[in-house]
């Protein structure tokens, strides 16, 4: 199913190879718990992506940008589209592959310009991005210089849109992998940054995550966090009664004050708030490649500071930190 051999061959490193010496097991064992009709139906979509070689790619741009459009020869353009389109829903990027602009439900090159002026210099870096999605971030990751990039997710169409990707670039050291960040082994110290986006919101026990993370990083390595924040004073969190702009796995939503509180209760250092930004209409949208319900459906339609829970709308906080 996933060929995962060259990243074995790069974890054969000290601080790495505990993770190296399980995870093919892990990984054996997600896809067999989570098999279903769907992962054959992607693996032959994935078998008839055409074999073409891009003359040219660039990592280093708003859209991951693989190929040229006359790269595909006599291949139909929408015979491609229709094959890309069978992993909707296509919720991080944007991309571009072989000319064909895959226009993605977030604008997740608005996120990375706000978050990387403030991150240290990634080259030459190992990164875990947790949470990744189809891995638009770690392809940017090692854009900026990193020298091996790790995403992980659980959710396979996710890492079917990376695979995807993944084919016309095998020799980038980048790879998504269906696990989550309970897989990792507990104080692992491997990572120079890790990367935790979106997701600490989704955890049942915020603080367990923040010591998850913290565990994953080298001593002094570098956290950077973005998570949905409220206004407010310290000691402040929402805890949504059911829903939050609809989605049920929302349970901690903190103040500024308050995040930074916990990252210093869990032994965090130099913690500093770079960017807090209102999310937009405009930054997280349904497109032709994400048809299903978007921000404007979760919002009040007479109030759109309000979630239609009546909650305030979505404001998002990043945070770096540095482990002990």
């Amino acid at each position: 199913m996933f060929d995962f051999s060259p990243l074995y061959e790069k974890m054969h490193l000290p601080r790495l190879q505990g993770w190296a010496d399980i995870l093919p097991a892990q990984i054996k064992q997600q896809l067999d718990n989570k098999r279903h009709g769907d992962l054959d139906k992607w693996q032959a979509v994935l078998d008839q992506l055409p074999a073409v070689t891009p003359s040219s790619y660039d990592l280093n741009t708003s859209t991951v940008r693989i190929g040229e459009q006359g790269d595909l020869g006599g291949i139909d353009n929408n015979d491609f589209i229709a094959l890309l389109k069978k992993f909707h829903p296509w919720r991080k990027g944007p991309f571009d592959i072989f000319g064909i602009h895959i226009d993605t439900e977030w604008r997740s090159d608005w996120k990375w310009e706000r978050v990387s002026p403030h991150i240290s210099d990634l080259t030459g870096r190992t990164i875990l991005d947790v949470g990744c999605g189809s891995g638009y971030h770690c392809w940017r990751m090692r854009g900026a210089g990193a020298e091996l990039v790790i995403g992980i997710d659980p959710t396979l169409v996710f890492n079917m849109q990376y695979q995807a990707m993944a084919r016309y670039l095998p020799d980038e050291p980048v790879y998504v992998l269906p696990v989550g960040i309970d897989d990792v082994p507990s104080d692992l110290r491997a990572f120079d940054t890790v990367f935790s986006m979106g997701i600490l919101y989704h955890r049942r026990s915020p603080i367990d995550h923040l010591y998850e993370l913290r565990e994953c990083l080298v001593k002094g390595g570098e956290l950077v966090l973005e998570t949905l924040v409220i206004d407010g004073a310290g000691g402040e969190v929402l805890m949504p009664e059911d829903r939050y702009a609809q989605m049920r796995n929302v349970w901690f939503i903190p103040t500024v004050p308050t995040l930074e509180q916990w990252l210093r209760r869990c032994g965090y250092q130099n913690i500093r708030t770079v960017d807090v930004n209102v999310t937009s209409l405009d930054e997280q949208r349904a497109t032709d490649w994400m048809h299903f319900q978007s921000l404007n459906d979760f919002l009040d339609p007479s109030d759109q500071n309000k979630t239609i829970e009546g909650y305030p709308a979505p404001r998002r906080a990043t945070l770096i930190a540095t482990a002990p």
